[in-house]
This record gives structure tokens, C-alpha cells and sequence, in this order.
């Protein structure tokens, strides 16, 4: 059985106060609830509640430089949640009929060459990477409501099997255990740099080893 995720927010911050002070002290206060309301004002719908529980534990991180989730993804505040769903949404709203053709459910798509990328208003962006690439929280009703995703301008959404984007609270337990046991987390180890930072190491498999050597 899954954690609740206050649980897990414990795990984490424990384990960062003693081994990694500077993404500690990076970590956000608890967001105000007159934000949460206002990010459901804009997507005009409700946040799932693992997702309010995570924003009223930390709005965040105060550093952009610094990530907490594998594969380098740094949480949203509430803030910024909203603006990149008005931001993804917005370019999927200037489609034209024409463009959008059977995507008209909203459903990511790529137009042209340059396969940009747009917005499902039902898949709420929560975590960014440093290349501004989103993990977006699936809100829509059907089987995968409450899963997280990868989402890339190129690749579009990207349904990882891994167990761990089942759901947040199924992440964020993940990443607690990880912390503590030092085990790998879907080919990251988590690892505290000389600025006493977390940052996610990639592990390489094998044959990414033997391609670089070929």
C-alpha cells in the first residue's frame, strides 16, 4: 500500500536536512491556499488532492538551479503550474480547425516540421526539467487519472512504464526510499554534490556504454 504522500514529504525532508542542507534550504514554504484556488480558477477544474497535499507541504523549490525529482525535475509552485498550463494550452488553442483535424479531444499533437508541442488542458504540468521539459499530471477521468508523464516538445507525452509514475504519491515514496537506501531509481542514483546539493546520476546500461566506445 502507497504512502500518503505527507508521509513521504517527512522521508524526503529528513533525509535532505542531513545529507543534503543546501536542497533543504532550497525547498519552498507551503503554498497559500488562495493560489491552489487560483490554479483551479484557471484550468477550471480541481487539482487532484495528492497534488494540493504536495503544494500545501512545499510551493516548490526557491531555486531554479535545483532539482529534487530523478531525471533532474524541479517541482512547480502553484504559480508556475498555472502559467505553464495557460502557456501549453495556449499554443494548442491557436491551432486551427484545419491543424487540429481528429485531435480536436485535445490530445498532445505535433504540427509541421517543427513538432511543437500542445496542451491537453487535462494533463496539468507540476515539475519542469532544465531543459524547460515538463512532467505533466494526468487528470483526465479514463485509466490513467492520477499518473505522471514525460512530456517533451519533440516526442510529445511520453508514458513511461516505470512503477514509479503510477502516481504521485507512488513517486514521491519512491524517491523517499531511494534517498535512503542509496539504491537506483529507474537508472538514477541520488547523489549530494560539494555544495551539498541532490542531484539525479544517469546510469548508463551496457550498450549505451559500448556505443560511446564504438
Amino acid at each position: 500500500m502507497t504512502a500518503p504522500i505527507s508521509e513521504s514529504w517527512t522521508r524526503i525532508e529528513n533525509w535532505l536536512a542531513e545529507h543534503a542542507p543546501a536542497t533543504y534550504a532550497a525547498l519552498a514554504p507551503p503554498a497559500d491556499p488562495a493560489d491552489i484556488a487560483a490554479v483551479e480558477r484557471v484550468i477550471g477544474r480541481p487539482l487532484l488532492r495528492p497534488l494540493v497535499m504536495s503544494l500545501l507541504r512545499h510551493d516548490g523549490l526557491l531555486d531554479q538551479q535545483f532539482s529534487l525529482l530523478p531525471a533532474f525535475y524541479r517541482p512547480m509552485s502553484a504559480r508556475e503550474i498555472a502559467a505553464a498550463w495557460q502557456l501549453l494550452t495556449g499554443f494548442y488553442d491557436q491551432c486551427t480547425a484545419d491543424e487540429k483535424g481528429e485531435e480536436v479531444d485535445y490530445d498532445f499533437m505535433k504540427i509541421g516540421a517543427s513538432h511543437v508541442l500542445y496542451g491537453h488542458p487535462q494533463l496539468i504540468p507540476i515539475a519542469r526539467d532544465v531543459g524547460g521539459d515538463p512532467l505533466v499530471l494526468d487528470h483526465r477521468p479514463e485509466i490513467d487519472r492520477g499518473r505522471v508523464h514525460e512530456a517533451e516538445a519533440v516526442e510529445g507525452i511520453m508514458r513511461v512504464s516505470h512503477e514509479m509514475w503510477t502516481s504521485l504519491p507512488v513517486l514521491m515514496e519512491a524517491i523517499a526510499t531511494s534517498l535512503e537506501t542509496s539504491r537506483p531509481l529507474n537508472r538514477y542514483t541520488p547523489v549530494v554534490d560539494e555544495e551539498q546539493r541532490l542531484y539525479w546520476d544517469f546510469i548508463p546500461l551496457r550498450s549505451d556504454r559500448a556505443l560511446r566506445r564504438s
